[in-house]
């Protein structure tokens, strides 16, 4: 028998069915293009090259805050040690190596006296980690030294001010901060 021919007749197919009169639909990549990713990552290192200067000079100056600080907090404590031991003591600044130390006449005996020499209480102290910041002064090392009485003295290439027995500049380079020592002790900071 002879297949037949008919309208009512269907065909198997092994496979979706295609129309005649549309080609295939083509299925777009998905993804990003080459100038899709260019273009991004330009916008990025523009952004970066203007954000990284602006955050050197904000740590630059968070750091110039924090050694001012350090360096106002180690006079008065100095000064506080001097009344309340009795004995003086002295606060070293080395302008090279970043540091101060703290030094006293140790109490010793009875009756109770200050010793003649002084010797180092703890172990030096850094004022700036950063190296950023620079203390200015007339020479390599500055001293001060805090009575029992509340007296304070400078030594060794302190910087003269108008306001006080010395004055400590520290530079960023960019901005600068004055610790400033009266006579008494009273410490005050100025920033621009």
């Amino acid at each position: 028998m002879m297949p037949s021919h008919g309208a009512a007749e269907k065909f198997v197919s092994c496979g979706p069915a295609r129309r005649p009169d549309r080609e295939p639909v083509r299925r777009r990549a998905t993804g990003f293009s080459l100038i899709e990713v260019v273009t991004v990552t330009a916008i990025a290192i523009i952004l970066m090259a203007i954000a990284i200067p602006v955050a050197g000079n904000a740590f630059r100056g968070f750091h110039l805050t924090a050694s001012t600080t350090a360096i106002a907090g180690a006079i008065q404590n100095a000064r506080y040690q001097a009344i309340m031991v009795g004995c003086p003591f002295t606060l070293t600044f080395s302008t090279t190596a970043a540091t101060y130390q703290l030094a006293t006449q140790a109490v010793s005996g009875t009756p109770p006296a200050c010793a003649n020499g002084y010797s180092n209480v703890g172990a030096l102290q850094y004022w700036t980690t950063s190296g950023d910041v620079s203390l200015q002064s007339g020479a390599t090392t500055f001293v001060l030294t805090f009575n029992p009485n509340g007296i304070v003295t400078a030594t060794g290439g302190s910087p003269s001010c108008a306001s006080g027995i010395g004055c400590l500049v520290l530079s960023n380079g960019k901005y600068t901060n004055t610790v400033i020592v009266s006579g008494v002790g009273n410490v005050t900071t100025t920033s621009p």
